[in-house]
């Protein structure tokens, strides 16, 4: 059979190394190329060399045709699963308010999340370029909260009259959680169950002995049927 030059694969006598390495589900075993390409012909199939830089050359025993399509079609799955990064700007002004900050912050998570880069600019114009601390330090804000989903590539940078900072994301579903977050997260957490302990002590410090209110019951039960029996004895 031909080969097919566009994949660069060697197939049965175009194969002319002493001994092939033969890999299969069962596992890889190393044996003459003559007794390869016997054994490849006696199943009716090729010997198809995959890798040729190995000592020595590994190959599998497998319809050629067949090899190409499962090569073909894992390239496919591989392409399909690669994310097309694309870089989103942010922008905002020197005196951008909270309100308007939250709602940056949240779409500069989700394109993170989707893998994206994120641009993210101060725009000062005219006699604003005087406040340009003060889009820095808006800009490591910036950074700061969004320290979970991606990293900084540049640091803000004054060009012109724009100052950028670029972050490109983290490794897809690792959301790592900031130091700052973990602390924050184990405060409340104990907080929480200092409260809940507190409100345990409360609870049993309220509890008649014996069992609270099914001890009440029974005790009551009780000193009925004692003066029922009083009675009975007048």
């Amino acid at each position: 059979m031909k080969n097919d030059k566009k994949n660069f694969y060697r197939v049965n006598e175009q194969i002319r190394v002493k001994e092939v390495r033969i890999v299969s589900d069962n596992g890889s075993t190393v044996v003459p190329t003559r007794q390869a390409l016997d054994m490849a012909r006696s199943q009716g199939v090729d010997l198809v060399e995959i890798s040729p830089n190995a000592q020595p050359p590994v190959c599998r025993i497998i319809d050629y045709s067949k090899f190409l399509y499962q090569q073909k079609k894992r390239a496919k799955e591989l392409k399909a699963k690669q994310v097309k990064q694309e870089v989103k700007e942010i922008r905002f002004g020197p005196q951008t308010d909270e309100h308007d900050y939250n709602f940056k912050l949240k779409h500069a998570k989700e394109f993170l999340e989707e893998g994206n880069k994120v641009r993210a600019f101060v725009f000062f114009r005219g006699r604003s370029i005087l406040f340009k601390e003060q889009g820095e330090v808006l800009l490591l804000r910036f950074a700061n909260d969004l320290e979970e989903y991606g990293k900084v590539e540049q640091m803000p940078a004054l060009e012109g009259k724009k100052m950028f900072l670029y972050l490109s994301p983290k490794k897809a579903g690792v959301a790592k959680k900031s130091q700052q977050k973990m602390d924050r997260e184990r405060r409340e957490a104990e907080a929480k169950a200092v409260s809940e302990q507190g409100q345990g002590d409360v609870a049993t410090a309220e509890m008649p002995a014996g069992g609270g209110l099914f001890a009440n019951a029974k005790n009551g039960a009780d000193a009925l049927k004692k003066l029922n029996e009083g009675n009975e004895g007048k």
